[in-house]
């Protein structure tokens, strides 16, 4: 993936990355938030902070193998407002 690349682009790669793992998670976050749960708050999921997001293994995975992941997003269904349509 990061083959052929100058350090530059490498360096440019690594940063979107974060950036969107970072906002797709804080996203998960507010949508579970906004259905009734509010697991995420309370562990400090609720943030733009890429340390809260940010899978070490998942992300070297990411910029090695060109697939990786992220923290998930822990919900308890029993706390949504309406868990069967949630």
């Amino acid at each position: 993936m990061l083959l052929n690349r100058s350090l530059g682009e490498i360096i440019q790669i690594i940063i979107i990355v974060v950036m969107s793992l970072t906002v797709h998670e804080f996203a998960h976050s507010l949508v579970t938030i906004r259905l009734g749960d509010d697991t995420p708050r309370r562990q400090g999921r609720l943030t733009l902070n890429p340390l809260a997001h940010i899978d070490l293994v998942g992300f070297i995975m990411l910029v090695v193998a060109g697939f990786g992941w992220a923290k998930p997003v822990q919900i308890n269904p029993a706390n949504l407002k309406k868990p069967r349509r949630d």
